[in-house]
């Protein structure tokens, strides 16, 4: 009996490794999830489960596309790609995630960021389809950003690193010093969950006129217009657990168009077209995996 050929995704994640295997184009994803320990650990829990994954329906997997949290190397030409890099999450710099995984598999491995994994699903079935220049920006335990212009990923063979860009204060959020280890009062650290949560509290419990809500738009805002200049993105996606607050898209809108004055015509000077909440929210990530899989297979 032939065995069906599967493609593999893994949303790695520091707190969590969301797995999935999928069949033809139109095929229903088989998911599952395992926490992150070490990377001995999680790399062979993984590979485990992806390998029962495809046995329980019936299948082999022949390749696995990787989307991971970071810093990593994304450069196929270097010695250590897949590798992460130095990383504040313990015990995790310079683990070989990718080769440890081909050779558990014994299949080919493609790997890239969690938010330029995010950011291919999006434009394919999510918030940014149609469009050709786009930006995914993920707000939660850090802040991530992916461009893809033309079919192609902005900074490469590198990756970006804007959630550590300097942002202007706001006026009401200027004694903070700034939750990143680095940098301190960078994007991240004056935006991310924990900062956020450090001198607000529970973000689920605070109403939508809390003066959290502004700051953090307004961060978001000068993000934005940093995109939209740089980029000229026609669309801007927001995920990540912070951007579950309702209050929070309409504010960056708000926020966005008055730093913005009318500067530029056209989609840039529109924030409601240019700015979206994520569509294919936790799922975007290990979508995108897939997608790099698949492609490595018709590759």
């Amino acid at each position: 009996m032939t065995k069906v050929r599967f493609v593999a995704g893994i949303d790695a994640g520091g707190t969590t490794f969301k797995l999935g295997v999928a069949g033809g184009a139109n095929a229903p994803l088989i998911k599952t999830r395992i926490p992150t320990t070490t990377p001995e650990e999680t790399i062979s829990a993984a590979a485990s489960s992806l390998r029962t994954l495809a046995r329980s329906a019936g299948g082999e997997i022949v390749a696995l596309g990787i989307a991971s949290f970071g810093p990593v190397d994304v450069d196929p030409a270097s010695p250590n790609y897949g590798k992460i890099l130095k990383t504040p999450k313990a015990g995790w710099s310079g683990a070989a995630l990718r080769p440890a995984l081909e050779a558990a598999l014994g299949a080919p491995v493609i790997l890239d960021t969690d938010v330029n994994a995010a950011l291919l699903a999006e434009m394919t079935a999510g918030a940014a389809q149609g469009v050709d220049r786009a930006a995914y920006v993920t707000i939660g335990t850090g802040v991530g950003v992916g461009v893809r212009i033309n079919a192609e990923f902005a900074g490469r063979p590198f990756h970006p690193e804007l959630g550590h860009i300097r942002v202007e204060r706001h006026p009401e959020d200027r004694e903070y010093e700034g939750a990143c280890g680095i940098h301190r009062g960078c994007l991240e650290g004056l935006l991310s969950a924990p900062s956020l949560i450090s001198r607000f509290g529970a973000l689920e419990e605070l109403p939508s006129d809390h003066v959290c809500w502004r700051i953090a738009g307004f961060y978001i805002a000068q993000l934005c217009l940093t995109l939209s200049l740089g980029w000229r993105v026609e669309r801007i996606v927001l995920g990540g657990g912070v951007m579950n607050a309702e209050a929070l898209l309409s504010q960056c809108r708000r926020q966005y168009s008055m730093l913005m004055q009318g500067y530029i015509a056209g989609i840039e000077s529109d924030p409601e077209n240019l700015i979206a909440r994520a569509a294919l929210g936790d799922d975007a990530g290990l979508s995108g995996a897939i997608m790099l899989a698949r492609g490595l297979v018709r590759e």
